[in-house]
């Protein structure tokens, strides 16, 4: 078609807009319709959720990402339809597209879900310890693909949300006091009784300590070189854990050598015995089972 005949024609540019006008403006009604019922559906369903307890990278991930996006799209397929456009065709290429994008982003939408459970289910906050996938640390940052821990050692761990979710998690903070748990050993000639009478008032001592419940010497086992016994201490804060733990071992050692508790090491008992002689009568008899 010869465009500059086209235009210079004022009949057939007349009923080409008479065509196209209605449709466009139809379109623009469409767009601007969905327009103002997603700027007033967003604070109302922001409030819903947030009454619901929802977690804010949550909603805002269900109302700026699934609940706009969704609209957009409708909108979008809504408008082409006033325009006369091939929805259909148009939604089976999309379609397509989306299935080789899927495969090729399998990980990244599954850590997707992943963030999506961590936020519904909220095992952990941040500011809490947790232990998960052998790092223990602070929790710094959550996100809809990874968790982000910083470590003891103030490393930065990032952990992608599928593992999390895959994976034993223990939060050190989600009831607030917490128990620490320090294994001691004392030889067997010693008493319990008196090891637990040396180190409960050093127990007490260590700074964080509660006092109550009370710090607790308890014996848990028998091993194969030492009576195990086990300093139970409880603690306000999960991030006083691993400078408790430390303090305790440390408190204990010189409170049961200075007392001259023994502590025992592991040791293995060598029993040695001559076979010279049975040996000898062995040999001896020998020549005569040659014969």
């Amino acid at each position: 078609m010869d465009l500059v005949a086209f235009f210079s024609d004022p009949e057939q540019l007349r009923a080409m807009l008479a065509v196209v006008l209605p449709k466009l403006f139809l379109a623009i009604v469409v767009l601007a319709a969905f327009w103002l019922a997603l700027r007033w559906s967003r604070p109302l369903l922001r409030k819903a959720l947030n009454r619901a307890g929802f977690h804010e990278a949550l909603t805002h991930m269900l109302i700026e990402g699934l609940f706009k996006g969704s609209l957009v799209v409708i909108a979008l397929i809504a408008a082409a339809a006033q325009l006369g456009i091939n929805v259909a065709a148009a939604l089976a290429g999309l379609g397509v597209a989306g299935i080789a994008v899927g495969f090729a982003a399998q990980e990244t939408v599954a850590n997707w879900i992943a963030g999506f459970l961590v936020f519904w289910d909220r095992p952990f906050k941040i500011g809490d310890f947790i232990t998960t996938q052998s790092q223990y640390g602070r929790v710094q940052e959550i996100t809809m693909r990874t968790t982000r821990i910083r470590t003891m050692e103030n490393t930065y761990v990032v952990i992608p949300n599928k593992q999390i979710i895959g994976d034993l998690l223990v939060n050190h903070s989600m009831y607030g006091e917490i128990r620490v748990n320090v294994p001691i050993g004392i030889a067997y000639k010693e008493k319990v009784a008196a090891a637990r009478e040396v180190l409960l008032p050093v127990l007490a001592q260590i700074p964080g300590v509660l006092d109550s419940p009370s710090p607790q010497i308890v014996a848990t086992g028998l091993g194969s070189s030492s009576v195990d016994l086990s300093a139970r201490v409880w603690i306000s804060d999960a991030s006083l854990e691993r400078d408790t733990t430390f303090a305790t071992v440390e408190a204990c050692k010189l409170a049961l050598d200075n007392a001259g508790i023994e502590i025992p090491y592991p040791h293995l008992s060598l029993f040695l015995e001559d076979v010279r002689e049975p040996a000898q009568r062995g040999l001896a008899g020998i020549p005569k089972l040659l014969k």
